[in-house]
């Protein structure tokens, strides 16, 4: 699957389950038979660093598997995975170690009555061998702890905690209040009473609370769906009044009996409350992005974020920064959707789980994402030396180039282009300057404080001050100077006229903000498209095509020369040299060009045919010789269309999905209690209903053909130290087993 979110090899299999629009439904947590374990791989991790640094190696008590130092509640804990359901699909097993990792990545967290418990939502993205991708979305939540065991050990690693803590405190004849702050909670200057109270269980006065994790994982990223889905499951188990169903009907549902929409179609499906609604691009559309872009271009800033945009097309090593998971995955997927019609072709991990940490050191690119801790100083984050690095402080809307960096083609007026599509939206081309507040403490902000407020993006719903949007901002400064030449009235504009009359007699299915983030998403990725089009329009003319059978191809693909660089760059605008000279020695220019290469003898990449069809249009309208190439800015003219395309899909529903249904339970089973997810019943989920073939592909002996060869032609391109991280990035999450 491509990072664009092109459907995977297995999306057309012969199994029902690939035409699913789940495959599978996961719970994490704490397993009370287990109790409280610590989480080997982030003790061995912190025995690494620790020896790494010349630290002794008793600070990180690896024998013991404790870390007395830290306050219990701040430890990390191993989580397990609880149930899944179906338990196996064929060709898309159930990675337990892998999944449990990324569900809960910093393992078990705990909490008391006195700490923020709201719902967390993030996703994970696995990569298979072949490179195709699942995609999970996962809701984190608190549960209260009901077992005695487990309360009573953490009170006991409270009093072990307290104990060591202040012993070694007072027994230093220097040590003041402020040391002692500080060594409990770096920057906390509370008094001695608080420090306390603060590193304290009381197994009698507190209530203890842990995460759990509930999960969906799909063959196609239908991240806004799945988020409404979980959020519902969520909000019928802490209700006071009991669901409509039993959690298993609406589980069965979405498991066996809601498709996957078909392409250039959308679905209406149904959860606990209320209907859930997706849309699907069609074949000769940008391939399916559910990924908010405003969000990224928010948290980066146009300028930041073409600049980081630039750095993945050169491949080189780009780590991603963030307190929040959700924010790396937004910004990870958005920036590698923009890449149409290429693909990231190298090591992609959107979340690196701490015990992993060690990979930043390995000598290939990689897209990496790392959480990083509140209150943590940029300063003490120990990142590999490499001068290709591009460093990418999410929260803090900074980034780090590397040092020899040539700007992308055309940049000043690319970023020109695009301010005009965010100004459209209401969104500000600086983006939001987030401090390093937790998304805890934003939510919990009042929201008349935020609709004005320039410095988080927030506007108000119908009007837009443009002065104030334009004023500063040097890359549109052009616009608002021509807008005063032609006497055009820009001082407010109307967002819902910009966004075209909708047909009276129409209802929209899913709400304005929705239809609006779906619409933006796509008219910034058909600007992108729209440059890469511009660019290579005639890169066919300089392929070179020697082999006469795939089959003596693919043996020589190593000694060929498929391209002509030496014609193509000479071929090319003086200023886009740099640029271009770095970027056709790409492993994904050189995967686009041995994907064209075999589409000779073979169906077209997806990716291929949406942007030959492009091409193609482009000649209808502007036909050339390749000697007559320069490097006049040509903007993108289907914007308009590629927004009325996802509006008349979220018209009207194509397809409505059975409703959930009550399942052939037993008497008793079912059984809600408010606050805490129930124990789901196997015999009900484990298989679905036996009527579904209607969704198997009849062209499944075809695909499989095309998918051996695809990963063949994909497993030459892959140099050895590639191989090398892919193969440490499995072991490492084998290893979480127990």
């Amino acid at each position: 699957m491509s990072g664009s979110g092109a459907a995977p090899g297995p999306g057309s299999g012969s199994s029902p389950a690939a035409c699913r629009f789940a495959h599978y439904f996961v719970l994490c947590g704490i397993d009370a038979d287990s109790g409280l374990e610590p989480d080997e791989l982030a003790v061995l991790y912190q025995w690494l660093e620790a020896d790494r640094h010349g630290k002794s190696q008793d600070a990180a008590n690896t024998t013991s598997g404790e870390n007395f130092d830290q306050s219990p509640l701040r430890r990390t804990f191993k989580s397990k995975v609880l149930a899944h359901y179906p338990q196996n699909i064929e060709w898309n097993p159930f990675d337990q170690d892998a999944v449990n990792m990324l569900c809960m990545p910093k393992g078990l967290s705990f909490r008391t009555q006195t700490d923020n418990k709201d719902p967390q939502f993030h996703s994970f993205i696995i990569t298979r061998e072949d490179g195709s991708r699942t995609y999970g979305f996962v809701l984190t939540f608190y549960e209260e702890v009901t077992s005695k065991q487990i309360c009573t050990a953490m009170q006991t690693l409270y009093q072990m905690h307290n104990a060591e803590h202040y012993s070694s405190v007072y027994a230093s004849s220097s040590c003041s209040m402020d040391s002692l702050a500080s060594s409990v909670d770096e920057g906390d200057t509370t008094s001695l009473l608080k420090l306390q109270r603060y590193n304290s269980y009381d197994i009698s006065r507190d209530t203890l609370y842990v995460s759990k994790s509930i999960c969906l994982i799909t063959p196609l990223p239908f991240m806004q769906a799945c988020k409404k889905f979980l959020i519902q499951l969520y909000k019928a188990v802490t209700s006071q009044q009991p669901p409509p169903l039993p959690l298993e009907s609406y589980i069965h549902n979405i498991l066996y009996e809601v498709p996957l929409p078909p392409p250039g179609r959308s679905l209406k499906f149904y959860g606990v409350y209320e209907p859930v609604i997706c849309q699907r691009p069609g074949p000769s559309e940008l391939p399916l992005s559910d990924y908010p872009l405003r969000e990224a271009f928010e948290l980066l800033g146009l300028e930041n974020l073409v600049q980081v945009f630039t750095c993945v097309l050169l491949e080189m090593q780009i780590l991603l920064y963030s307190q929040d998971y959700q924010r790396l995955m937004t910004v990870a997927e958005g920036i590698t959707t923009l890449l149409f019609p290429f693909q990231w072709q190298h090591v992609y991990v959107p979340i690196l789980p701490a015990s992993l940490l060690h990979f930043l050191d390995a000598p290939v690119p990689y897209l990496m994402g790392l959480q990083s801790k509140e209150g943590t100083d940029r300063s003490k984050l120990e990142l590999p030396q490499e001068a290709n690095l591009c460093f990418v402080d999410i929260d803090n809307h900074f980034i780090e180039l590397p040092e020899e960096f040539p700007q992308f083609p055309n940049k000043v007026d690319f970023i020109q282009e695009l301010s005009e599509v965010l100004v459209q939206f209401g969104i500000p081309p600086e983006g939001s300057l987030h401090c390093s507040e937790s998304t805890s403490k934003l939510k919990n902000m009042v929201l008349k404080d935020l609709v004005n407020d320039k410095k988080n993006g927030n506007v108000s719903t119908n009007n837009i001050s443009m002065y104030e949007l334009l004023k500063g901002n040097e890359t549109i400064a052009r616009l608002q100077a021509l807008a005063k030449r032609t006497g055009v009235a820009v001082e407010k504009m109307d967002l819902s006229a910009s966004l075209g009359e909708k047909d009276k007699d129409l209802k929209l299915q899913c709400e304005e903000a929705e239809l609006r983030d779906y619409q933006l998403n796509v008219q910034l990725r058909e600007v992108f498209a729209n440059r890469f089009t511009q660019m290579f329009a005639d890169y066919e003319a300089f392929v070179i095509q020697t082999a006469q059978d795939m089959e003596s191809w693919l043996t020589n693909r190593e000694q060929m020369q498929n391209f002509d660089k030496a014609s193509f760059l000479s071929d090319q605008p003086e200023p886009y040299l740099p640029f271009l000279s770095r970027f056709i020695e790409t492993q994904m220019f050189a995967t686009f060009i041995d994907n064209k290469i075999m589409s000779q003898w073979e169906e077209k990449d997806p990716l291929l045919r949406v942007f030959d069809s492009r091409i193609d249009k482009i000649r209808l309208y502007n036909v050339r010789a390749p000697t007559l190439r320069t490097s006049i800015y040509q903007k993108c003219s289907t914007l308009k269309e590629a927004a009325q395309s996802i509006e008349q899909r979220l018209m009207k529903m194509d397809h409505t999905a059975i409703h959930p249904h009550l399942l052939d339970m037993k008497i008793g089973q079912g059984k809600y209690e408010q606050g805490f997810f129930p124990k789901l019943q196997s015999d009900v989920l484990a298989t679905g209903p036996a009527n579904n073939n209607r969704w198997v592909s009849r062209s499944a002996t075809a695909q499989r053909r095309k998918e051996r060869l695809r990963q063949h032609s994909e497993h030459v391109g892959l140099d050895n130290d590639l191989r090398e991280v892919c193969g440490l990035l499995s072991w490492g999450a084998s290893q979480q087993a127990p």
